[in-house]
């Protein structure tokens, strides 16, 4: 016999009472097939009853599609029982990717005009939960109507359902002004709220909305000094807030007023500040209240004092023992620290103390934001405190800290000498989380201070003595031995206290870190190269170092056993050239009195290319050249002139004589973003003084005839590259060609690697929200090479 069908208690109480998996599907499957059949027969007295089953599987997980014509029948009929499972089935089981759902369309027309509240009140929840663009364009007229209708419950659902069709079709804007205007005279909760929600979807998405209730500024500004003051009802009051939702809604609808409008601004400045004053704290509630008060005060053209009590707001916020409160209040700040900088900063111990939150987005945050805090007054205090942070700090956030602060150390450093002490100091901490870039730029910045190279090299020598499982900074201090090994034995530093290293000294360290396990390949380079380089500035026997370097002549690493074999070469062939080969890399910055020096070099060296033509390609053009040696191309490229393989001239080509180069060619701008009028452009320098440093500035345009708010780009670069993003001009960038924004992009790319840019813009524009996230892969080769 075939078991009978189930009641939809027996069903779920069968169902929860299956014991696996496969028992539930077995039981899931026998009631589909009794569903199925019912359908076939077409019974209506219990067609609800096996739709109301359905459903409960389809919330399951299972498949319910067969379903979907029943909710068209049971929706077409005229019991209520039917039409209640039928428009909850449709709500579940239609949605715009079924055609189906175009033909429930004229029932829910006809339901609308029936006058019966219930069924009403399905209709509506129905549309605005599954309607389509076609179904609003085709039920606009009738949800109009009804939002003028005498009861409450029917106008209530009527603005919601409203609220959807605008966000389906903006164009249906017109169709709802008049009636908002009324609805902002009623005094049911349910009701104000759905009709400032209405009007705030109208004004994002309808410029002329937003002109015509910039009208009704003072009327919102009344009623929320009613909520302040003498309260709503006190049914809807929470913990001491009257009526924080909506509140926190007309909040929302006058900060978008009054963005860029200086009346509606000045006529809700007063409110503003009441709501902040009176609002209590002490809730979470009024804590919701005052946040958005914040926002709004930010975000429109309110007096200086205002925005002062609003940063203020958001440093009692850092003093709240919620966290979600706490990680509320450093967001928000550092989105005010471009804009309201000196307000920001009186919170600074504050924020400070916050980096020691056991919560890591906590702790992110307010990294960021103290970060961003440093300036030229205040940098020592604040490094201070970062690399007390960095110590204890947890290993996910070191890499991010350590950037930090390099980037600010090298803003604002005060002097060249605090400046290496900053780095060495991150490099002692947390050596191995610093940048790729960062031995490059501390190497470049101990050979342009010239006056410090002696306490340079000892403090070096010191830190490397100590540990050398930094491989940064063991890389740094190897370079900086070979450079000033000299004065490192000297001992005539008057900046530290005296310390007496011998030779013998020196060369064990350095043999320490070739033989270390803890080295890299790239380290072991430095540290060859190191001793290599003290060859000519010791005074000592150089047996020692020849033969540390023929022992990795035969070395499993190509890249160190070439050098071993080119410098055992360079020992064996041309001693008597390797003191002018390991000679001092020149300074890298040269001003004051070593102008006449650089001057008189350039003078010979271009002397001396009378005699010998050397290449004057750039790198690219020899790059060029050599693969089309490989690829066999055609021969249009300029070939340089061979080589006079004379002693002298050899010995000039490779110490490479600094000459004056020739003025850097323009790199023409590039266009990567339009879109509706919209337009971002990239403009490109390198200064001449810093080849591994490029700025770029963007610049964006709006021809269109609608104002883009909220704008901002955000980019990323490749790790081997170092990106700083200043703060934008604005954020607003007006309709017809008015002001443009500009932002400026610093990239550090001492590798000269291809440079690759991702950009993620975000803004409003015709009151949309936009997110445009692309990536520029085609700019100039003159950017990075």
């Amino acid at each position: 016999m075939v078991a009978p069908s189930l009641k939809l208690q027996d069903l779920i109480e069968e169902i929860r009472g299956a014991k696996t998996q496969a028992q539930e599907r077995e039981v899931i499957q026998k009631e589909c097939a009794h569903i199925r059949a019912s359908f076939r027969d077409g019974d209506p007295v219990h067609r609800h009853r096996q739709l109301a089953k359905l459903l409960y599987v389809h919330m399951l997980g299972y498949p319910a599609h067969f379903g979907q014509m029943e909710c068209l029948k049971l929706i077409a009929s005229s019991r209520f029982t039917d039409k209640r499972v039928g428009y909850l089935g449709a709500m579940l089981l239609l949605d715009e990717r079924h055609d189906a759902h175009l033909l429930i369309t004229n029932s829910i027309k006809n339901d609308l005009s029936q006058g019966i509240q219930p069924v009403q009140g399905l209709a509506l929840c129905t549309l605005s939960t599954m309607g389509s663009a076609e179904m609003c364009r085709d039920l606009a007229p009738e949800v109009e109507k009804l939002l003028l209708q005498p009861s409450p419950y029917v106008r209530k659902k009527a603005i919601l359902t409203a609220v959807h069709m605008i966000r389906k079709v903006p164009e249906l804007s017109s169709v709802f002004l008049p009636p908002c205007v009324h609805l902002l005279h009623e005094r049911h909760h349910g009701i104000l709220l759905g009709t400032i929600t209405l009007i705030t979807e109208l004004c994002e998405r309808s410029p002329a909305a937003l002109r015509h209730f910039r009208k009704v500024v003072p009327q919102l500004v009344q009623i929320l000094r009613t909520l302040v003051t003498t309260g709503y009802s006190t049914e809807h009051s929470i913990s001491g807030v009257s009526d924080p939702f909506l509140q926190v809604q007309i909040l929302r609808l006058l900060r978008i007023l009054g963005r860029n409008h200086e009346e509606s601004s000045e006529t809700m400045n007063d409110l503003l500040a009441q709501v902040a004053t009176n609002t209590d704290t002490s809730r979470n509630a009024g804590n919701a209240v005052l946040f958005e008060t914040v926002l709004t005060i930010m975000d429109i053209r309110s007096a200086a004092g205002l925005r002062v009590l609003a940063v203020n707001i958001l440093g009692r916020f850092l003093l709240n023992s919620d966290r979600n409160i706490r990680y509320v209040a450093l967001t928000s700040l550092l989105r005010l620290v471009q804009s309201d900088h000196s307000a920001v900063q009186r919170h600074r111990p504050t924020v400070v103390d916050c980096l020691q939150e056991t919560d890591a987005s906590l702790s992110r945050r307010a990294l960021e934001l103290s970060l961003a805090l440093v300036n030229s007054s205040n940098v020592r205090a604040m490094m201070q405190e970062l690399q007390a942070f960095l110590e204890s700090c947890p290993p996910d956030l070191r890499a991010d800290c350590a950037s930090g602060i390099l980037l600010a150390a090298e803003r604002f450093a005060p002097t060249k000498r605090w400046h290496i002490d900053t780095i060495l100091h991150v490099l002692t901490t947390a050596g191995t989380h610093v940048r790729d870039d960062a031995v490059a730029n501390l190497t470049q910045l101990i050979g342009g201070a010239q006056e410090l190279h002696a306490y340079s090299v000892r403090r070096l020598y010191n830190a490397l003595a100590e540990d050398i499982s930094q491989q940064p900074l063991v890389q740094v201090a190897a370079w900086c031995i070979g450079e000033y090994g000299d004065l490192l034995l000297e001992g005539n530093c008057e900046e530290i206290e005296p310390l007496q290293v011998d030779e013998e000294e020196v060369l064990a360290l350095l043999e320490k870190v070739l033989q270390s396990h803890m080295s890299l390949p790239a380290t072991r380079g430095y540290a060859l190269t190191a001793l290599m380089k003290l060859s000519t500035r010791l005074q000592g026997d150089n047996n020692r170092i020849r033969q540390v370097v023929s022992i990795y002549r035969s070395c499993l690493d190509v890249e160190l056993q070439q050098r071993a074999v080119e410098y055992d070469t360079l020992f064996r062939k041309y001693d008597h050239m390797r003191a002018a080969i390991l000679e001092k890399m020149p300074l890298v910055e040269r001003d004051g009195p070593q102008a006449d020096e650089e001057a008189k070099e350039s003078k010979a060296a271009a002397q001396l290319s009378e005699a010998a033509p050397a290449p004057t390609e750039p790198q690219a053009s020899q790059l060029l050249d050599l693969l089309d040696l490989l690829d066999g191309a055609s021969g249009d490229a300029q070939h340089p002139p061979p080589l006079d393989p004379s002693p002298g001239v050899a010995l000039v080509y490779l110490l490479d004589l600094p000459c004056a180069p020739p003025p850097p060619a323009p790199i023409p701008d590039l266009k990567v973003f339009e879109r509706e009028g919209v337009q971002l452009n990239l403009s490109f320098i390198r200064p001449p003084e810093n080849p591994a440093l490029l700025l770029i500035t963007a610049t964006a345009t709006n021809s269109s005839e609608d104002d883009v708010t909220d704008f901002i780009c955000q980019a990323a670069v490749p790790k081997s590259l170092q990106l700083q993003l200043q703060a934008p001009s604005g954020n607003t960038v007006p309709a017809r060609g008015g002001l443009p924004i500009t932002q400026l992009f610093r990239i550090l790319n001492p590798n000269k690697a291809p440079l690759r840019l991702k950009l993620r813009l975000t803004y409003n524009h015709f009151h949309q929200s936009v997110q445009e996230i692309f990536e520029v892969n085609n700019l100039p080769v003159e950017s990075w090479q």
